[in-house]
């Protein structure tokens, strides 16, 4: 009797994703990520990783959604953070950072990799402000102790549970 052998590379192929399905993963996983985690390179050349407010969340900030809208490609995010904060100065020592993004429940994330830029736009500071923001810049949108960062990832790197892989791909 013959058995009828799976392949394990027939297997692997069919688990893998293509470019598409890699990049439209990485958009949902931006759009569910209740946070992005910041990576900062401190003074002493280690990696310092934080929480922050996911901007790009459309459940949490539908109001922002036309702001990224056009950069499905460029995957550009904005945060919103104190001036006077650590990760500022780790930003102006080594603008290079990563900013990792997870599917809640499910073992699906994305790690972006590019460096970090001051956004300078007062219209852009007024475009993504929120009344909750008020306790941490009291003074509004244009407070002296608020900064707009902007990354455009020149890398991804991610792990799909669903299909069993790890991918990766070059955005820049």
């Amino acid at each position: 009797m013959v058995r009828n052998r799976t392949n394990p590379k027939d297997v692997h192929n069919k688990l893998r994703m293509n470019n598409e399905e890699m990049k439209d993963l990485s958009i949902e996983l931006m759009k569910c990520s209740e946070s992005v985690f910041l990576s900062t390179i401190n003074e002493e050349g280690f990696p310092n990783i934080r929480a922050m407010n996911n901007l790009r969340s459309s459940e949490q900030y539908e109001n922002l959604n036309s702001l990224f809208i056009g950069h499905d490609d460029d995957f550009m995010i904005l945060l919103s953070t104190n001036t006077s904060s650590e990760k500022i100065k780790h930003i102006q020592n080594n603008p290079k950072v990563s900013a990792y993004y997870k599917k809640p429940g499910v073992w699906q994330g994305v790690t972006f990799i590019g460096e970090a830029e001051f956004v300078e736009d007062p219209e852009i500071k007024k475009a993504i402000w929120q009344e909750g923001f008020k306790k941490f810049y009291p003074l509004g949108f244009d407070d002296p102790d608020h900064t707009v960062l902007r990354i455009y990832p020149i890398k991804a790197k991610g792990w799909n549970s669903v299909k069993l892989t790890k991918f990766q791909f070059n955005i820049r």
